[in-house]
């Protein structure tokens, strides 16, 4: 245990335990991985099970699930509920994880619970996400929250967070991503997502495919948890694009306009919506005007970004935190859809993943600006660079994002666009340079 005195640590202090004495899957990648729930257990048990004071909503899926997350939580604060909110990874600031009514935790408070954590010699060796996690559930007790949404950190079953007994568990989709814990297959991934079915809780299903409709059918019988799949009862009916919003044409809420214009986002707001209705049926009171206004302004009631992210205009400058195969099924082809004189793509990717089918993924018709990350488990830009050269990308490899942004910005045209993605922390240098 650093010896860090009880009286004199502050917030900078508090981030440095945080970061640099606990496993950071965010920073490390597998090394920091824990697959268990022992460890969540006990240390949950050390702060008073605080989960336990509130009721909550757990959303788990490959893609989609912080969109999800932040959209629900959007609605319950416009329905009148006082309510956390759980996610993960941050982009710009840590203090982005966890979230009351909008609004990030306090300094103050990530530095009394550290502190009170050191103060109590807890011999459990937690990593970073299993200490976050129970941060979050305190604060939420301390904040008295009515509800809390509680995003999974990577799969389902051993996650850290499925030691709450939600009211309602939400499955946006299932598409590969993170094989080397999940499985090589849909449908063993599938079965480690549907671990979060509980007993008598009814799950939504955003996203169902033959190959994992069995899984989850077999899980939700097994624990008797009533199951919905969202496309088999569409809220979304019909949707066009405007001026960078959905216009949702909608089964029982009317015209629904979503402030997030991903192509994704279409099937996201029908889970949304489907989980909306169960929410409903189990007792909660959601207006349609909450619903409206929840999609209409989910950004700066939740404090969202880096999601089809607009942030320049001539040149139009888009971030998105797509980092898998289906992320980049709905990215590529947005990228082609859009208009502009020429491309430039700013993007990186992390070491632990097979970028081999990503690469064949993206435009052909773009400049590359090949960087990497400021994290450990970034991809080595020049080594990026070579692979997809022999994918047949064209481009220079920048050591920052922020130069590679640079070289873009340099190079573009008012007519042209910018892309900036590959990884999430790809996203996270670029929304942290001066000016953004």
């Amino acid at each position: 245990m650093p010896d860090i005195s009880y009286f004199d640590m502050d917030y900078k202090e508090s981030l440095d335990f945080l970061y640099n004495s606990l496993p950071m899957f965010q920073r490390i990648g597998g090394a920091a991985y824990k697959a268990g729930l022992d460890t969540s257990i006990a240390l949950a048990a050390r702060f008073g099970n605080p989960h336990e004071s509130y009721r909550t909503i757990h959303v788990a899926g490959t893609n989609g699930k912080g969109s999800t997350s932040h959209l629900l939580a959007s609605i319950l604060q416009r329905s009148g509920y006082r309510v956390g909110l759980y996610t993960s990874p941050h982009l710009v600031d840590f203090r982005e994880r966890i979230r009351v009514d909008g609004e990030m935790i306090s300094r103050e408070a990530v530095t009394d619970f550290v502190r009170r954590y050191l103060d109590m010699h807890y011999d459990g060796s937690p990593s970073f996400f299993e200490l976050t996690m129970v941060m979050a559930f305190e604060y939420f007790k301390q904040m008295k929250v009515d509800i809390a949404v509680i995003e999974v950190g990577l799969g389902g079953r051993l996650d850290s967070t499925n030691i709450i007994s939600p009211m309602l568990s939400v499955i946006t989709n299932i598409s590969f991503d993170h094989m080397q814990f999940l499985g090589n297959t849909l449908p063993q991934i599938a079965s480690e997502k549907a671990g979060i079915i509980k007993p008598h809780t009814p799950v939504v299903i955003g996203e169902d495919a033959p190959e994992i409709h069995d899984v989850f059918v077999g899980k939700a019988a097994s624990v008797g948890a009533p199951i919905i799949f969202a496309e088999q009862r569409p809220q979304v009916l019909a949707g066009r694009r405007e001026n960078d919003r959905w216009l949702l044409e909608t089964r029982d809420f009317g015209t629904v306009v979503d402030e997030l214009s991903g192509d994704c986002q279409l099937k996201n707001a029908n889970t949304v919506l489907v989980s909306v209705g169960e929410l409903r049926r189990l007792g909660l009171t959601i207006p349609d005007c909450a619903v409206v206004d929840g999609f209409a302004g989910v950004c700066e009631i939740s404090g969202l970004m880096g999601r089809w992210m607009v942030v320049g205009d001539r040149p139009r400058t888009v971030c998105d935190t797509g980092h898998n195969t289906g992320g980049w099924a709905y990215l590529s082809r947005q990228l082609r859809n859009e208009h502009y004189s020429r491309l430039h793509i700013v993007i990186g990717f992390v070491n632990d993943k097979d970028i081999t089918h990503l690469l064949e993924m993206l435009p052909r018709n773009a400049t590359y600006y090949f960087t990497r990350a400021s994290v450990p488990r970034a991809l080595d830009c020049i080594l990026l660079a070579d692979h997809a050269r022999e994918a047949g990308l064209q481009g220079r490899a920048y050591p920052t994002v922020a130069e590679a942004v640079a070289a873009a910005r340099a190079s573009a045209t008012p007519d042209d666009m910018i892309f900036i993605g590959g990884s999430t922390f790809i996203v996270a240098d670029f929304l942290s340079l001066p000016g953004m």
